[in-house]
């Protein structure tokens, strides 16, 4: 066999490996899609039932949500969910665009937290330096501690006067496979957020109330608050970088697929071109001997 035929067959073999790799990733992307947004639908009721309790004990107390913090108006903090890994298409590029945007609309300093390491070159790049950087969670498992150590450098910070306004930024699933970058203010929780969800009734006609500890049980359900919120971004965030990993690998599949399809070709018609060689060669060869056997 020839060597353009040996290097086509070797072609074939590392495209089929190299499909059967791509399918299996996209397997694993849809699957964690599923895992993930069904952790964010889960937490809905839980995140309503935080709200409302924060709602009786605020609306029976003239305590606020933030009376243990000394805020710093000078100091806008930001925590920006990226993603470690690669083959997510414009995921970071987008989201870094949009936190740059919106941050430009506040004049006063930064404090820049990132969760993965890929969107913090991409904030640097824009002249906005990166105060902390945590590992972003490689399953749901992992989530709540990455999350609680979040919360609590925000509180800390907060009650040490560090930061003011905390803002966050993830990418938010749409649609199937499409996002769009969000942002949400997490804190204060100002008159406009009590605002919002004053509005709410209560869903049945019997108004609880807190018999004692207000001040304890308003403080808790603020962190549960923010666990919620930091914990659905962080969700929300895994949940669009597979759906980006996802259509990266349904384009790789296409690419590759019609590679294979081509060398295919290329080999079969290549294989047919020796075959065709050697039966003309044959041919050739019992002519000259029939010419040669049937000479006077």
């Amino acid at each position: 066999m020839s060597n353009s035929a040996v290097s086509l067959r070797r072609k074939i073999a590392t495209a089929s490996d190299l499909i059967a790799i791509v399918r299996t990733m996209k397997a694993i992307a849809a699957s964690s899609i599923n895992e993930y947004e069904n952790a964010v639908s889960a937490l809905e009721d839980y995140d309503r039932a935080v709200q409302l309790a924060l709602l009786v004990g605020l609306r029976q107390s003239s305590i606020t949500a933030n009376t243990q913090t000394r805020e710093n108006e000078n100091m806008v903090a930001a925590v920006i969910f990226g993603s470690d890994q690669g083959l997510v298409g414009q995921f970071n590029e987008r989201l870094v665009d949009f936190a740059v945007q919106t941050l430009s609309e506040h004049p006063c300093r930064k404090r820049i937290w990132t969760v993965g390491e890929r969107i913090q070159t991409g904030l640097e790049n824009c002249n906005l330096d990166v105060d902390t950087s945590f590992e972003l969670p490689n399953s749901m498992s992992a989530i709540t501690a990455m999350v609680s150590q979040i919360r609590s450098e925000i509180e800390n910070r907060r009650i040490r006067g560090d930061i003011g306004p905390v803002y966050l930024f993830h990418n938010h699933p749409v649609s199937g496979a499409t996002f769009e970058p969000h942002c949400l203010r997490l804190l204060p929780l100002d008159e406009v957020w009590f605002s919002e969800i004053a509005q709410r009734d209560w869903p049945t006609q019997n108004l609880p109330e807190v018999i004692q500890g207000r001040k304890q049980a308003i403080v808790a359900f603020v962190q549960e608050y923010i666990f919620v919120s930091l914990f659905r971004a962080c969700a929300e965030s895994l949940a669009s970088e597979n759906a980006c990993r996802l259509i990266a690998m349904q384009r790789a599949e296409k690419n590759i697929e019609n590679q294979l399809e081509t060398l295919g070709t290329d080999f079969h018609r290549l294989r047919q071109r020796v075959i065709d060689e050697e039966l003309f060669d044959v041919i050739a060869g019992f002519e000259s001997y029939g010419a040669a056997t049937h000479r006077p």
